[in-house]
């Protein structure tokens, strides 16, 4: 399965101002990126801060949110509360027929499918914007060899950049 970890980022590389900071800093571009990467992949991965920010699932896409709570659960096909690790999860929707996956944050779930090797790219947008303090994209020390795939401007203030992990 194609794992890709995908993040907005200030031009100082944070993520967030805090765990809780709703990303209405991302311009129209980076938003249409998203859904367009999302939507393609069928599944993506959060961490359920990130879920609770957010408020809400994305249609056309499975949402698979991590969470230490074992009480958290969805009735709906396309909403999923887990509390295993990063390789059952893949390893579950490659089972179900998956065959890409995208991990959307935050830094903590960024950080354990890194740590596992499980992103096999990363695509980052930059937005103009700096934070100074806040969250990086990873909350711990990881380890990652990565060859730039492709970069363009998204609109006239924002970069996507494409990186293969090299694994």
């Amino acid at each position: 399965m194609h794992v890709s970890l995908m993040v907005a980022i200030t031009v100082d590389g944070k993520i967030a101002r805090a765990s809780d900071h709703y990303p209405d800093w991302t311009g129209k571009a980076d938003k249409k990126l998203y859904v367009e990467v999302t939507r393609k992949a069928g599944v993506m991965i959060m961490g359920s801060t990130t879920f609770d920010t957010i408020g809400r699932i994305l249609s056309g896409r499975k949402t698979v949110v991590m969470t230490r709570n074992p009480d958290r659960h969805s009735d709906r096909d396309n909403l999923v509360f887990t509390h295993a690790p990063p390789e059952q999860v893949i390893s579950d929707l490659a089972s179900q027929g998956y065959e890409e996956a995208v991990v959307v944050g935050g830094a903590t779930i960024n950080s354990l499918f890194a740590t596992k090797g499980l992103i096999d790219e990363l695509i980052v947008t930059i937005s103009p914007y700096a934070f100074g303090t806040g969250l990086s994209i990873f909350s711990d020390a990881v380890e990652m060899n990565l060859s730039l795939k492709k970069f363009w401007q998204l609109d006239e203030n924002t970069l996507c950049v494409r990186y293969t992990v090299i694994h």
